[in-house]
């Protein structure tokens, strides 16, 4: 009986498949998440007039649904990825302008639109389409004139990031440096690269011009200069002020002020768990501050921890792209986890003051919703690209072992299957770009 239950928990143990520790950050990070938003969603709770509780129970259902969306997304062959990543596409340019008309306004800035039981935000859904559509155009085009590179890149991740701006001057401009990066990683030709950047310029002048112009479109530009400004600048508070002046510059730099106490005053260790005391002063400690919540609570050592995680996952992003055989499945991983690890950079760097307030979260840690379940896709997606090369690695073994000792189960026809359907030809270096 014992044998049995062994050899049950041993198989269910092997169709685990894919790199190892990316699992295992995923694990850690959402465990870690859920200890983190119950401690950091006082303030929260006390605005809508619940408890810490019932937040902890919303994180649970979110972890949840996203380690459900990283699993459906794991199994998912690759050749559907690669099918359907035009689509994806288009229905994220569709979903970002209808927005702007249908979007619900939160926190002052009108980027979710709702639909019933939770509000999305399709910024988040675009940033995988991009990279889905680029690692797929960069496969298949020769791009040997600029004209065919404007028309399969620039002009489709121009359009998105144009939507993208009218939420969110930062996301924008995030979607923007991981598309630039994946161009470099492909080899595209670098005069490509220059005029795409010079395209982009002139772009964004033009929709400055026409902002101050009175086009109220991209409302979000004063937003992003303002916090440039404070950043940059700082607030001047002069003694002859009134004390409501006075009151009104202080709240320029209120989130950054409340973030740098917060981590000025702790040690190595934290004030241990749950004794946060700036979660009653930070907006929003939940999400845009929550590891400001991680170094103030378990000090150097939980904030380091967290920074390693994040690097122990990219670590093995690399590792995982120099074995793809395929440009497609290259590109994605490297994508996705620069998407995951730039975004959780950001964050952090706002977070201890060195860069201005830009409202991204921290990957799998921050509070639920749209974030963290499209998050735990991209997640779902290197994974299932791990799982694949597994899977390839495990066959060839067993097609080179001798006859006598291909003992055992042959692979079902269910997994050959799909690992055809996720095989394509290689390409060599200068193939794809000359």
């Amino acid at each position: 009986m014992e044998n049995a239950t062994t050899e049950k928990r041993e198989s269910m143990l092997s169709r685990l498949n894919g790199d190892k520790v990316i699992w295992t950050v995923v694990f850690l990070l959402s465990l870690i998440s859920i200890a983190l938003i119950y401690s950091s969603s006082s303030s929260l709770a006390y605005k809508e007039k619940t408890t810490n509780f019932a937040f902890l129970i919303k994180q649970i259902q979110f972890v949840f649904m996203g380690l459900v969306a990283l699993y459906i997304c794991y199994k998912i062959p690759l050749g559907w990825y690669r099918g359907l990543a035009n689509i994806a596409l288009g229905i994220s340019v569709v979903l970002l302008a209808l927005t702007p008309i249908i979007g619900v306004e939160i926190n002052g800035a009108k980027r979710w639109i709702d639909i019933g039981f939770t509000t999305f935000q399709p910024t988040e859904m675009a940033k995988i389409a991009i990279v889905l559509y680029l690692a797929r155009a960069l496969e298949v085009a020769r791009l040997d004139t600029f004209k065919e590179f404007l028309i399969r890149i620039i002009i489709p991740v121009g359009i998105t990031c144009i939507l993208i701006l009218i939420g969110s001057v930062s996301a924008a401009l995030f979607v923007g440096l991981i598309s630039l990066l994946m161009l470099i990683i492909a080899g595209v030709k670098w005069n490509y690269i220059f005029k795409a950047g010079g395209i982009a310029a002139g772009a964004l002048l033009l929709i400055v011009i026409l902002h101050i112009c009175g086009l109220t479109l991209f409302s979000r530009l004063d937003t992003a200069m303002s916090r440039l400004t404070k950043f940059t600048k700082g607030v001047e508070i002069e003694e002859s002020m009134s004390a409501e002046e006075k009151q009104k510059q202080a709240d320029k730099t209120y989130q950054a002020d409340m973030a740098k106490v917060a981590i000025s005053s702790v040690g190595v260790l934290g004030k241990g768990p749950g004794k946060s005391t700036q979660r009653y002063f930070l907006p929003h400690p939940y999400s845009d501050y929550i590891f400001t919540i991680i170094i103030e609570e378990y000090g150097l050592v939980g904030g380091i921890g967290v920074i390693l995680l994040y690097m122990w996952f990219l670590f093995r992003c690399i590792i995982l792209v120099k074995n793809c055989k395929k440009v497609f499945t290259a590109l994605t991983v490297a994508g996705l986890g620069m998407l995951i690890t730039i975004q959780a950079s950001l964050h952090i760097l706002v977070n201890v003051g060195y860069l201005p307030v830009t409202g991204h979260t921290l990957p799998l840690l921050s509070l639920g919703g749209t974030s963290l379940v499209i998050l735990s896709c991209a997640f779902g997606i290197i994974l299932s690209v791990s799982r694949t090369i597994d899977v390839n690695s495990q066959k060839k073994q067993l097609a080179a072992a001798p006859v006598a000792a291909q003992i055992g189960p042959e692979p079902t026809p269910a997994t050959v299957k799909d690992e055809e359907n996720t095989e394509y030809e290689i390409m060599g270096p200068g193939d794809q770009f000359k």
